[in-house]
């Protein structure tokens, strides 16, 4: 949800094919392939504020942003249990999560301030804990079965250990799946939280269902589906490129 999160597998973690190799270590970056909806708008955004950003603030600062904002995000679905103001604190908490774990890896960038296999594995493990605060929140929150959230978090966690096999073996490293990548979930969640200020028991087509249960069943299948396809492309293609003789 972080780009559910990052949220699912963002698109500007500062692992920039481009960047400039430690001395002394044989790491790679790998070719990113990222093709979701507002890539493009998005990247001349963050370049933009990149070029804008006071030089007191570094990468390791809006990467410590990204991950309190997670936190908040999901603190703050927390206190929705009580009062609904919470949704509307989550919405700018996820804003800020944005910001700051999309913006890092575009200053480093921008400025040659680049540290490849630190920024991958410092940016990949705070998206894992945020994913945990997202789904912690929303499962205390009332407004979704907990158990879909601990569906949706076990379907995230699975769909990220294929990307960052395939991005191992095979040296791509994807962060969209089907035009949807962060930046999209977070502006989806964005906008049911806002549904659900309006009417907090929103319901889908007059049914039972809840908003939130109903789109999280939707992600679960959603992630299963990309998960098995993906799985099953990598590994006729592993196939192939080792076909013993």
């Amino acid at each position: 949800m972080s780009e559910l999160t990052e949220l699912f597998l963002k698109p500007h973690a500062r692992d920039s094919h481009q960047a400039v190799q430690p001395p002394g270590t044989s790491f790679k970056s790998a070719k990113r392939d990222q093709n979701a909806v507002s890539a493009g708008i998005e990247r001349r955004l963050l370049v933009w504020l990149a070029h804008h950003t006071p030089g007191w603030i570094n990468s390791d600062h809006l990467t410590l942003l990204g991950l309190g904002a997670s936190f908040l995000t999901g603190l703050s679905y927390f206190l929705a249990r009580w009062n609904s103001i919470g949704l509307l604190a989550a919405t700018a908490c996820l804003g800020l999560n944005w910001l700051g774990d999309s913006l890092d890896g575009t200053l480093a960038r921008v400025r040659d301030r680049q540290r490849p296999r630190y920024g991958f594995y410092v940016d990949h493990m705070l998206d894992t804990f945020g994913a945990l605060f997202l789904m912690g929140g929303l499962a205390a929150s009332g407004y979704l079965d907990w158990r879909v959230a601990a569906g949706m978090l076990i379907a995230f966690l699975m769909l990220a250990i294929e990307v960052y096999l395939a991005t191992y073996t095979l040296d791509v490293f994807t962060l969209s799946f089907w035009k949807l990548g962060p930046t999209e979930i977070r502006i989806l969640l964005g906008v049911a939280n806002l549904v659900l200020w309006f009417r907090p028991a929103a319901r889908v087509w007059g049914t039972r269902y809840r908003l939130l249960d109903f789109g999280g069943c939707v992600a679960i299948a959603g992630m299963t589906v990309m998960l098995i396809a993906a799985t099953a492309k990598h590994t006729a293609r592993l196939y192939r490129e080792e076909r013993l003789k």
